[in-house]
């Protein structure tokens, strides 16, 4: 009975005698799995660190080999630069003797070439004068010497602006173009019309497809001339009874800077006298003088043009007349007009300042003055109003 009883008891024990020595096993292997991969992982990174050495030595070899070769590129930079500048003076050198032995050689015959250059560009120049005498048709003998009077016919109110006859047709039709940038004519019968106090009922509107830009525009044989606003240099010619635009060119060189500093808004500034169209405008390249240039009004053409000494700092208006281009100056402030440069495209007059022609009996500036060579008169817009000066001509 006793050895049944310690048989119940030692039973238990045993059993978990047993299962602890199981749980040490089991922890024993889970710790040596662990402590293998941590060597593996060691052994890794050990292998990663070699690596990455040897990537840091293999890259600051090719640094230094790249260092020497571009230091050898240098060298050779160097020596072949002065290969090339020693060249270049040994050719100069010889050039320089080719030339002497030339000219020693051959002197008397450059001196031949030289006269017969001359004069054929002696020639040269008296057919081009003699041309131009004949495109202009030299018939103009009379020069300006003085402005007689002025008449003030009207006064809109606006500060830019022109108005004019047209003096290639019969008709005694006024023409009114108010604004530096529009694109309305008003056409009036005639004079005593555009004087009249309530005169817009009584004009003809005239609309343009494309407006007009400054106040630079000319009527001349039904045909309005006029440049057109945001276009550098594109002159328009509009047929005013059919309104259509006929034909239009580009003026080369024109358009950068205004034709006059005291009239910024007008860049090409379009003329007439007895000789036809002009242009006249401004350049950088000529210092900010005034070029003149000759148009073909029926083929749109330029046929000549003129880098005059007539600068147009202080200018505010130019006209033709008789082949000649006439400056108006006056103070930024607005004083007395006057015309102080004269140049005739022929020659017959060098350009000149005369300070004695003065515009008569008024202060103030203009926004156009332009010449009616069938009445001998300038139709001038100063500060809103619509003037006619008389002129005093001369023979030349």
């Amino acid at each position: 009975m006793v050895a049944l009883q310690v048989h119940f008891l030692l039973v238990p024990t045993l059993m978990s005698i047993m299962g602890a020595a199981q749980y040490l096993m089991q922890d024993a292997a889970l710790l040596s799995y662990l402590d293998q991969r941590f060597l593996s992982l060691e052994k890794r990174l050990e292998k990663c660190s070699q690596d990455v050495l040897e990537y840091v030595e293999e890259f600051r070899e090719f640094s230094r080999l790249v260092l020497s070769r571009l230091a050898g590129l240098s060298s050779a930079k160097a020596e072949l630069r002065g290969e090339v500048e020693n060249l270049l003076r040994r050719m100069e050198q010889a050039q320089r003797d080719i030339d002497y032995f030339g000219s020693a050689a051959d002197s008397n015959a450059c001196v031949e070439v030289h006269e017969d250059l001359l004069e054929q560009q002696l020639l040269q120049e008296a057919e081009e004068k003699n041309r131009l005498k004949l495109m202009l048709n030299a018939s103009c003998d009379h020069m300006l010497a003085g402005i007689r009077s002025l008449k003030v016919v009207k006064k809109t109110g606006g500060k830019h602006g022109s108005w004019m006859k047209d003096p290639g047709k019969k008709h005694a039709k006024i023409y009114l173009l108010s604004g530096s940038v529009n694109n309305v004519i008003l056409e009036f019968a005639n004079i005593m019309t555009f004087m009249e106090d309530n005169q817009t009922p009584k004009a003809r509107r005239v609309p343009l497809p494309l407006p007009w830009e400054g106040t630079g525009h000319v009527i001349y044989q039904g045909f309005l001339f006029y440049h057109r606003h945001g276009s550098l240099n594109e002159i328009i010619k509009f047929n005013i009874q059919r309104r259509n635009i006929a034909d239009q060119m580009l003026l080369p060189g024109a358009g950068r800077i205004p034709a006059y500093q005291l009239s910024p808004q007008t860049k090409i500034d379009l003329a007439l006298d007895e000789q036809g169209l002009w242009a006249l405008h401004a350049e950088p390249e000529t210092g900010g003088n005034i070029v003149i240039t000759k148009i073909n009004a029926v083929a749109m053409a330029v046929e000549h043009s003129w880098d005059t000494p007539c600068s147009s700092k202080d200018a505010e208006a130019a006209f033709m007349a008789c082949n000649t281009l006439h400056v108006v100056y006056n103070s930024p402030s607005g004083g007395s007009s006057r015309i102080q440069c004269v140049y005739d495209v022929l020659g017959a007059l060098n350009a000149h300042i005369n300070p004695g022609v003065h515009f008569p009996k008024r202060q103030g500036g203009h926004s156009t003055v332009h010449y009616n060579p069938k009445e001998k008169q300038l139709f001038a817009w100063g500060d809103g109003s619509q003037i006619i000066y008389k002129l005093h001509t001369e023979q030349k």
